[in-house]
């Protein structure tokens, strides 16, 4: 079996990656390395496995159809996990037509090849920012998902309708995974926790937006990566959107509480205002992926802060 990981080389990616060649499995890789952040700590992630010869790289970007041409002919594809785009909330605010570009040009590019070089079987990644600020008790998949605040979770809503639209024209069998924030090693610098890890191990501010009580529903990558590995394997139906959450949401301020007692330290705070295109919870309800994908969380919150913590100073 051979997949084609798309950012192969970023967070979830090259975790992914690293979990696919541990079970045997030929992965193709295509990444730009931008500079959304450090590019050597995209480096760092996948050069471990450059020597692989079950693993290939490609440095490029999906919104080249010569590269992916290429990429799509050389190699006998199986399943695409799509996990490319132009991330991050705030910064499609100043820049949508990157993320336009980037999200959904991006995407029906890879649609396109698939198309055309028959490849039956996607994974996508889609993000909980689509359910924007939901007022249910739990997000489930059936909610109404048509105010998004944020030109970055417009974007993944509308790859999923272009996901559904390849699956019914051309039996595409297409899973979009809505993934509830992401955390533990190899977190990008930018997300909440290695940043707020990292600004206490130097002993400076943590920029806390808003009054501290805003709800995230935190999923620990070990976790994450055995819903995408579940999400490969399945073939019950054609078209599904699944969360992928942790099901337990914690306030910013017990994140850092959570935080301050694995590293013995006392975080100093610095209280800004509410940021435009922050969402004021999320929280995920996982009945369906427990269901469908034999989904259930191992890794609890602190647990995952301990992991994530362990990493860090490892790394430093």
């Amino acid at each position: 079996m051979q997949i084609l990981v798309t950012g192969g080389a970023g967070f979830i990616g090259s975790t992914l990656s690293d979990k696919l060649l541990k079970d045997g499995i030929k992965v193709l890789v295509i990444d730009n390395f931008n500079d959304f952040y450090d590019v050597n700590l995209k480096k760092q992630n996948v050069e471990p496995n450059l020597n692989n010869p079950n693993y290939k790289l490609y440095q490029g970007d999906i919104c080249n159809k010569e590269l992916l041409n290429k990429i799509f002919s050389e190699n006998e594809i199986d399943t695409v996990v799509h996990l490319a785009a132009c991330a991050g909330v705030r910064s499609s605010i100043e820049a949508p037509l990157k993320y336009v570009n980037s999200n959904i040009y991006g995407t029906v590019n890879i649609l396109e090849c698939m198309k055309s070089f028959d490849i039956k079987k996607i994974v996508f990644a889609s993000s909980s920012s689509v359910y924007g600020n939901c007022t249910a008790e739990k997000f489930s998949e059936d909610l109404k998902i048509s105010e998004p605040v944020s030109p970055y979770a417009a974007t993944k809503s509308a790859c999923e309708q272009f996901l559904y639209t390849y699956s019914k024209l051309y039996g595409i069998s297409a899973l979009c995974l809505r993934l509830f924030t992401v955390y533990g090693p190899k977190q990008r610098p930018d997300l909440a926790i290695r940043k707020f890890t990292e600004l206490m191990l130097k002993d400076e501010p943590l920029p806390v937006y808003g009054d501290g009580n805003a709800l995230r529903d935190y999923t620990y990558i070990d976790d994450i990566i055995a819903g995408i590995c579940s999400a490969i394997e399945y073939d019950k139906t054609d078209y599904e959107i699944i969360n992928l959450g942790g099901g337990n949401p914690v306030t910013v301020k017990y994140v850092i509480s959570t935080i301050e007692k694995a590293l013995g330290k006392t975080a100093k705070i610095n209280n800004l205002p509410f940021q435009q295109g922050d969402v004021n919870k999320t929280v995920s309800d996982i009945t369906k992926a427990k269901n469908l994908l034999g989904y259930s969380p191992e890794t609890n919150f602190e647990e995952g802060i301990r992991k994530f913590v362990e990493w860090r100073r490892g790394n430093l």
